[in-house]
C-alpha cells in the first residue's frame, strides 16, 4: 500500500511541483542565466505544505472565467461571490465531517487570527474567564493567559486529576466560573497526538463542578495530515482553529469552526467590524445592533478574503483527486516518519555514541499518538552540541528545507531540552532569544532541529536526508582531544577538598555537594560573587571588613525551586522574617528601572558598578534590619557594559616566579622564618572578567599550606584557622598522604582539574578580613599576625592563589559545559626555566 501511493507521488510530483526542480539564476559575465542545481527536499510540512500546479491552475482559471465583486453589495458579482462563500464553508464543513446544523464556520486569517476572536469574547465576560493550557500547546495559544483572571500551564498529569475531579483547572480563590481549556491536538514541535478524549471528559466535568468550561482545540499542525473528525457532537471541542496552508499551501486562509451549542459566548466581544452589524448610530447616540442570521455573519469583520476562499474551494477539491482519502496521506506520512526516525536513531559515531538525540518518541505506538514530525538535536563523538544554526546553514547548502529553533512552542521546547525557567531568563539576558545565531549556552542546547512530512514528501526524501545526516554529522573516527594528550610537567597529584560559592559578596558561603557538578564561567564559578548589599545613601558595596555580620547572612541555591534562599544565623529583631527568597532568573521587573542619572552607581574594590537594585521592599527590609544600616540587595550581571565592566586585577609576583623543583633537604618556600622574596612584579595584565570578586575570577588555597599555617599558629598558642576565613572557592589537598608541599602554589603555572585547565594568575593579597569568624561573625588577631610574619613580601601579606579558567579549544560536552567538583583529580603543572 505504501509502495503504491509513495509511487504514485513520484510520478506526478515533477509535474505538479515544479519548484522542486533544481532550477536557479547563475550571475555570469554580466548576464542572469537559468542553470540547473540540485533537487529541493522539502521537509518543513509542519510550517506549510506545498501547493500543487494543478491548484493553481484551477484557481486561476476560476479567476479568467468568472467576475467576483465585493461580497458586500447587491450587484451581480457580489451576489456571485456571496454564493461561492456560502457553498465553500459547507464544503469546509463536510470536509472534517461537521454537520452544518450544529456547527458554524468562521473564516479568519489564520489559527492565530481565530483564537484571538475567542479570546477577545472570553475577555470581554463579566468577572472574566479561568485559562488553562497544555505545555504542548503553540505560542499563539499561550498567549491567551495575558488576557485571562488567571492561568495555569498543564501537563498531562495536571489535566488529569483536574479531569477526575482532584485538582481545578486553574485555581479554586479566581472569583469566576467561566473556564477555558485549551490544547493542541498534534505538538508542532515533536509531533506528538494528545488525547482528542480530553474533549468530552471537560465536558461531562463541566456538569460536575458548578462551572462553565469550553474547550479550544488548536488543529493546525493535526489537520496536515490527518482527517478531523468533528462528526460527534458531543465529543467535539466547542472551538476549533486551524489553518489552510496547512493542508494544502495554498491559500493562506484560517477558519475558527464553532459548534453552534456554545456559540453565544462568543457574541459577548466589544468590538464590531463592517458588515457584523445590521445598525449604527454614531451622531447623538451610540448604538448598534450585530447581525444574527447566523454566527459568522456577526464575527466576520470586514470584507471577507473572498478570492482566498474561492482558491480554498478548489484545493478541496484537487487535493482530493491528487491524495484520495485523508486517511491515505496519514498512513504514508506515519510510514515515512517512523523510516526517519528509526534512520536517525540509529545513526552511530565510530565510538558507538548516537549521532542524533531524538524528541519525538511516540513512533511504533497502537494508539496513533504519534504524528509526521521528527524533532532531534545533534551531538558529536565527545557527547558535545552540534549548533541548530549551523546544522541548518549546510542542509541550506545541500538544498534541504527544515526548521530549527524554539519553533513557537516554549513548553514543548524546554520540557524536551530540561530547561528551567530561570536558565531562560539566563539565556535571554546573555542573548540567546528568537532568531539568535547563537544557541549553546551552559552546556545546554536552546532549540531543536525539526523535520515534517507532508502527502507529497517521498522515500526518497527520507533516505537522502538521512545519508545527508550520516555524511557531515556521524564521525567515522573518534578526534584525539587536546585535553587527551595534555602532558602535565608536575608530578604533583592533588584533588579538590572542597569548593564554595559566594553567591552574595561579603555575605555567608554556599557549599557545593560532593558529586555536584559545578558550571565554570569566564567570570568564575557560577553563581559566586553575583549579587551584593549597596548602602542606599553612598551606594559602596558592603563588606565585612566594617560588616563582620555579613557572614552570619547564608544564602542556599534552590535550582528546583528556581530561587536564591537567604538566611541569616542571628539574632533577629522582631518582624524579620527567618528568610527571603530571591529569584535566579534576571527578570527585569524585579529591578528599578535604569533612568538616566537615576541610576545607582556603586563602588566595588575601586570599580566603579551600575548595580541592578531590586524593588522588593520586603529583601531591603530583611537585609536592613540584620546589619542595622540601610542597604539593598543588588545585582551585578555577567558581561557588564560600558564602565561596569570588571576584569581581573590579579597578576604574578616575583616571589613565584619559577623555580627548579626542590627536594626533600631543601626548605619549603615562604615557610616561616624563611626570609621574604622579592616584591611583585611588573608583568603585564590580561583583561579577564570577573564579576564581584576583589581580583580574580576564582580564589583557590593549598590544604597543605593552611596546615602550615596552623602549625605556626599553635606554637604561639593561637587559635587555628579554618579555611572558611579565606573565603577561598577551592580548597585543594593532596591526593597522596605524607606527600604534602606547603606554598608549592607560589610556583604553579597552570592546573588540570578534572577535564578543565585553569591558569595561574598570582597570589592573594590579604586584609583584616580573614579574622573574622565565619560562623560567629567575632574577630580574632588570626591568621592575619601569623601570616604577618611568615607570608609578609614587601609589607603585603600573600595567601591563596587566584586563578581563571582557560577554554578548551575541543568541542565536547565538557568545553560546552565546564565543570568541576569535589573530589576531581587535579595536576599541576610549573613552567621550565
Amino acid at each position: 500500500m505504501q509502495d503504491t501511493y509513495n509511487d504514485n507521488v513520484e510520478t506526478f510530483r515533477e509535474e505538479e511541483y515544479p519548484m522542486l526542480k533544481g532550477k536557479g539564476l547563475l550571475f555570469r559575465n554580466c548576464t542572469l542565466k537559468l542553470t540547473a542545481i540540485a533537487d529541493a527536499i522539502y521537509l518543513d510540512h509542519a510550517g506549510t505544505t506545498l501547493c500543487s500546479k494543478s491548484l493553481m491552475e484551477t484557481f486561476m482559471a476560476d479567476m479568467m472565467s468568472n467576475l467576483y465583486g465585493n461580497p458586500h453589495s447587491a450587484s451581480p458579482s457580489s451576489q456571485l461571490s456571496m454564493n461561492r462563500i456560502e457553498d465553500i464553508r459547507l464544503k469546509v464543513l463536510r470536509f472534517f465531517n461537521a454537520d452544518p446544523d450544529d456547527y458554524d464556520l468562521i473564516f479568519v486569517a489564520n489559527a492565530t487570527a481565530g483564537i484571538k476572536l475567542v479570546m477577545e469574547a472570553f475577555r470581554a465576560w463579566d468577572g472574566g474567564f479561568k485559562y488553562g493550557y497544555h505545555r504542548d500547546s503553540h505560542t499563539s495559544l499561550v498567549g491567551v493567559r495575558e488576557n485571562a483572571t488567571s492561568s495555569r500551564c498543564l501537563d498531562d498529569d495536571d489535566v488529569e486529576h483536574w479531569l477526575s475531579g482532584v485538582d481545578g483547572l486553574v485555581d479554586n480563590e479566581t472569583n469566576t466560573s467561566l473556564n477555558l481549556f485549551a490544547y493542541s491536538a498534534q505538538s508542532n514541535m515533536n509531533g506528538r497526538r494528545l488525547p482528542l478524549s480530553w474533549l468530552k471528559r471537560a465536558r461531562y466535568t463541566d456538569k460536575l463542578a458548578q462551572s462553565t468550561t469550553y474547550s479550544l482545540l488548536d488543529a493546525s499542525a493535526f489537520v496536515s495530515t490527518a482527517q478531523l473528525d468533528l462528526s460527534d457532537v458531543n465529543t467535539a471541542p466547542d472551538f476549533t482553529v486551524l489553518s489552510f496552508y496547512k493542508i494544502f499551501g495554498f491559500p493562506d486562509l484560517g477558519a475558527l469552526i464553532v459548534r453552534k451549542a456554545s456559540g453565544s459566548i462568543l457574541q459577548s466581544r466589544k468590538y464590531f467590524g463592517g458588515g457584523t452589524v445590521d445598525v449604527v448610530l454614531c451622531i447623538k447616540e451610540q448604538w448598534h445592533t450585530f447581525k444574527t442570521q447566523s454566527l459568522h455573519d456577526s464575527l466576520e469583520d470586514g470584507t471577507l478574503p473572498f478570492h482566498n476562499i474561492m482558491a480554498l474551494g478548489a484545493a478541496i477539491d484537487v487535493h482530493k483527486k491528487l491524495y484520495g482519502s485523508m486517511d491515505q496521506i496519514t498512513r504514508h506520512t506515519a510510514y515515512l516518519a517512523q523510516r526517519l526516525c528509526n534512520g536517525l536513531a540509529s545513526l552511530r559515531h565510530a565510538n558507538s555514541k548516537p549521532v542524533c538525540i531524538m524528541h519525538s518518541n511516540g513512533f511504533g505506538s497502537k494508539d496513533c499518538v504519534q504524528g509526521p514530525i521528527v524533532a532531534f538535536n545533534v551531538q558529536n563523538s565527545h557527547g558535545a552540541w552540534v549548533s541548530n544554526t549551523e546544522f541548518e546553514r549546510l542542509a541550506t547548502v545541500r538544498k534541504f528545507h527544515i526548521r530549527s529553533g524554539g519553533l513557537c512552542n516554549p513548553g514543548g521546547v524546554a520540557t524536551a531540552l530540561r530547561l528551567e525557567p530561570w536558565e531562560i531568563r539566563e539565556n535571554f539576558s546573555a542573548g540567546f532569544k528568537c532568531g539568535a545565531e547563537t544557541d549553546i549556552y551552559a552546556g545546554k542546547i536552546t532549540g531543536v532541529i525539526r523535520t515534517s512530512l507532508g502527502a507529497m514528501s517521498t522515500a526518497s526524501d527520507v533516505e537522502t536526508f538521512i545519508s545527508f545526516v550520516r555524511e557531515f554529522y556521524a564521525e567515522r573516527c573518534v578526534p584525539r582531544t587536546i585535553s587527551d594528550s595534555l602532558d602535565s610537567h608536575a608530578s604533583a597529584r592533588l584533588l579538590v577538598e572542597s569548593l564554595t560559592i559566594y553567591p552574595i559578596k561579603s555575605c555567608g558561603g554556599f557549599s557545593i555537594p560532593p558529586g555536584n557538578p559545578w558550571e565554570v564561567r569566564p567570570e568564575g564559578l557560577a553563581w559566586d560573587r553575583e549579587w551584593c548589599l549597596v548602602h542606599r545613601g553612598t551606594g559602596q558595596a558592603l563588606s565585612q571588613k566594617r560588616h563582620p555580620r555579613m557572614a552570619l547572612i547564608k544564602p542556599l541555591i534552590d535550582f528546583p525551586k528556581g530561587m536564591l534562599r537567604v538566611r541569616y544565623h542571628g539574632a533577629r529583631s522582631l518582624g524579620i522574617p527567618d528568610e527571603v527568597l530571591v529569584p535566579l532568573s534576571a527578570n527585569p521587573a524585579l529591578y528599578r528601572t535604569i533612568d538616566g542619572n537615576k541610576a545607582l552607581s556603586s563602588r566595588v574594590c575601586g570599580d566603579i558598578i551600575v548595580a541592578r537594585t531590586y524593588v522588593d521592599p520586603v529583601l531591603a527590609e530583611f537585609f536592613s534590619g540584620v546589619l542595622g544600616i540601610p542597604c539593598v540587595l543588588a545585582r551585578f550581571p555577567p558581561g557588564g557594559s560600558g564602565f561596569s565592566t570588571r576584569h581581573s586585577k590579579a597578576h604574578m609576583q616575583k616571589h613565584q616566579w619559577p623555580r627548579k623543583s626542590y627536594s626533600n633537604d631543601t626548605p619549603i618556600p615562604g615557610a616561616y622564618p624563611d626570609p621574604p622574596t622579592p616584591p611583585d612584579s611588573d608583568e603585564e595584565l590580561q583583561r579577564r572578567p570577573i564579576l564581584l570578586s576583589n581580583e580574580s575570577p576564582i580564589l583557590a588555597i593549598n590544604r597543605a599550606s593552611l596546615d602550615a599555617l596552623n602549625k605556626v599558629i599553635e606554637e604561639y598558642g593561637g587559635k587555628h584557622a579554618p579555611a572558611s576565613v579565606f573565603r577561598a572557592n577551592i580548597v585543594l589537598a593532596s591526593s597522596e598522604p605524607g606527600n604534602q608541599q606547603p606554598y608549592s602554589e607560589d610556583h604553579w603555572d597552570n592546573l588540570r582539574i578534572g577535564h578543565q585547565q585553569f591558569q595561574m594568575l598570582g597570589s592573594c593579597r590579604r586584609c583584616h578580613m580573614i579574622c573574622v569568624d565565619q560562623e560567629t561573625a567575632e574577630k580574632d588577631e588570626e591568621p592575619f599576625v601569623t601570616l604577618a610574619k611568615t607570608r609578609r613580601f614587601d609589607s603585603k601579606i600573600f595567601f591563596g592563589s587566584h586563578m581563571c579558567h582557560i577554554p578548551s579549544r575541543d568541542t565536547t560536552k565538557e568545553s560546552q559545559y565546564p565543570t568541576i567538583s569535589v573530589g576531581d583529580i587535579v595536576l599541576v603543572g610549573t613552567k621550565d626555566y
